[in-house]
């Protein structure tokens, strides 16, 4: 292996479409990593969903030789990471990973709200930043307002940035020399066998694949190793590098990236950010940073076809596998049968498990609307994280319920800051702090409910502001909220798919909507059906699906007026007593025309 003096680790950091996943393809193609036969865009991005939609979703690293001007060969890897909000853990533990970041800035679009917070998560881990200001070749490309940006917003010199364009080549060998002058090697204390695991993937013929930085030490082929968070032992069976295919090698050097191949069969048993030891000569304390990744939102997932159900426990079974993040159990539902709560880190992690399940495995399935996690207390002072309104306790035993709030920074165009701050008060979120970012841009920052921004706050966010704004969040704490059960009652039965927890304030709106699409959807029958949307015992909305009636007075020809009386009197007695014991079945594509209007 490389002389850890000539080893260079760096990640790419940048907001979603600023050139990350060009930039490393160019990168590799100018060193000749991959030859232009082998090449296509986004290359690092291996997954059919990632080339779609331009963004990457899970972190994959690659080993780039290159001679410098110095007259020596370096050893640069290149950690590619996600980019969006809901995967900052995994970018976190990336960056550990890392001495150096390069940080892109689209000379069209200037400094995102995300790029800030990539900035602010790579300075934390102190790692050396190398400004990089992409696509000058656009003709709406402003340097000078990305200079100011620069200064202002991150507070970085505006001398250190490299112009270039990732898309024609320009400035590459600018960018290549800044990562071998100005990033630093990495720094060795001692022998003791330290690797840091910050993303793994499953192999179904070899078991789960470890994407490591050796720390100190080394690993080889053989070495007995232990995971300090689960305590687990195994035998090395492969280390290897990515280049960007796995490439087998002999040992794993301190200061090197590549992956650890060991007798481990389920995720589980690997947990990214943990650290690798070995067994024979363990370190007494691990490698900063580790935590469990926490589920921030919840859906139910369900089969359409109830005889699916198997299909679609072996298709999660199978996605949990590379998706360490994603978890699910078994649950029951009145109205859609079986199947399984899942949660998920946030709401892009949730479409793409989703549009995953439908994709790869051919499922046909349908989610209920997504909720976030109440800390919900009893009198007695018990608290109990709810994360489904059917697992509420009833109202008479409930002290207060807490709902998660996230602390939201939002940088758009000055011209859209009112119609931005109407949106936040909207959510029922709380305006802190208006910053001049430079003459054309200013950031805001806000507290808000996550139950609010989870369904379309960045859509709505992205259209009254034609595109321009850009939102990061971070989970903040807990706060007391006057929150209630919404139940929807059809024919003053429950129908447990409908509930939801909502704000006291928006119960009758959100109740009076849920109401009117229900009345679309559900067929009529002989008798009266009333649709309620209730709140404890009161009721805040309802809509009546009117009855099919029969002309019983048809067969009347003429005669006295009583006669037709007597028989409307005898219909409305029989459609009372069919109302009582009537029983109202919603057919399974009412459900699924609610359940995709709330969720699209």
């Amino acid at each position: 292996m490389s002389d850890p003096k000539y080893i260079r680790n760096f990640s790419i950091i940048a907001h979603i479409d600023h050139g990350k996943s060009t930039l490393a393809d160019r990168l590799m193609v100018h060193t000749d990593t991959i030859d232009e036969r082998s090449f296509q865009d986004q290359l690092l991005d291996d997954m059919e969903l990632e080339r779609e939609r331009g963004i990457t979703i899970k972190s994959h690293p690659v080993i780039i030789e290159y001679e410098a001007r110095d007259g020596h060969t370096y050893t640069l890897n290149l950690i590619d990471t996600p980019g969006h909000v809901d995967f900052s853990y995994e970018v976190s533990r990336s960056l550990a990973a890392c001495e150096g970041a390069l940080m892109l800035i689209d000379a069209a679009q200037g400094v995102q709200a995300q790029t800030v917070a990539n900035v602010n998560l790579a300075m934390r881990q102190n790692l050396t930043i190398v400004p990089i200001i992409n696509k000058i070749d656009l003709p709406a490309a402003d340097v000078d307002m990305c200079y100011e940006q620069l200064e202002e917003i991150l507070t970085i010199p505006h001398e250190e940035a490299i112009l270039a364009s990732a898309k024609d080549g320009t400035g590459i060998e600018e960018i290549l020399e800044a990562i071998t002058q100005r990033v630093p090697p990495p720094r060795i204390v001692d022998d003791i066998v330290r690797a840091l695991i910050f993303d793994s993937v499953y192999d179904a013929f070899r078991g789960v694949v470890n994407l490591v930085r050796v720390v100190s030490g080394s690993l080889k082929r053989g070495d007995r190793i232990q995971f300090f968070a689960t305590g687990q032992t195994s035998d090395i069976k492969e280390v290897g590098v990515f280049t960007p295919e796995m490439q087998a090698v002999d040992e794993l050097s301190a200061g090197a990236v590549g992956y650890v191949i060991a007798n481990i069969k389920t995720p589980d048993d690997s947990k990214i950010g943990d650290t690798i030891t070995s067994h024979a000569e363990a370190c007494t304390e691990p490698l900063p940073g580790f935590q469990e990744m926490q589920p921030m939102v919840y859906s139910g997932i369900y089969p359409i076809e109830t005889a699916d159900y198997e299909n679609l426990k072996y298709s999660l079974s199978k996605l949990r596998l590379n998706d360490s993040a994603f978890v699910y159990q078994a649950e029951t539902s009145a109205a859609l049968g079986f199947g399984f709560r899942c949660g998920f880190l946030g709401l892009l992690h949730m479409d793409i498990v989703q549009e995953r399940l439908r994709r790869e495995y051919d499922m046909d399935i349908i989610a209920t609307y997504p909720s976030v996690i109440y800390h919900v207390y009893s009198k007695n002072g018990e608290m109990k994280p709810v994360d489904n309104p059917v697992f509420l306790p009833d109202p008479n035993e409930i002290d207060r319920i807490e709902e998660p709030m996230v602390n939201a920074s939002i940088i758009s165009p000055s011209e859209y800051i009112g119609v931005i701050m109407n949106l936040v008060l909207e959510r029922r979120g709380l305006c802190q702090d208006t910053s001049t970012v430079d003459q054309h841009h200013v950031m805001l920052q806000a507290e808000l409910p996550l139950h609010e921004i989870v369904i379309d706050f960045h859509d709505r966010l992205k259209t009254i502001t034609r595109g321009y704004g850009s939102m990061d969040y971070e989970s903040g704490m807990y706060r007391v909220g006057p929150m209630v059960k919404l139940e929807m009652l059809v024919n003053k039965e429950p129908v447990d798919a409908f509930a939801t927890i909502v704000h006291r304030d928006r119960a009758a709106s959100r109740g009076r909507q849920m109401a009117e699409r229900l009345k679309e959807v559900v067929p009529r029958h002989l008798f009266q059906i009333a649709i309620q949307a209730v709140v404890g015992s009161k009721v805040v909305a309802r809509e009546t699906v009117r009855a099919l009636r029969k002309d019983v007075t048809a067969k009347c020809y003429g005669g006295d007026i009583t006669r037709k009386r007597k028989l409307l009197e005898k219909q409305k007695e029989g459609k009372k007593r069919m109302k009582q014991v009537g029983k109202v079945n919603i057919p399974q594509d009412a459900f699924i025309k609610i359940l995709q209007t709330n969720t699209d």
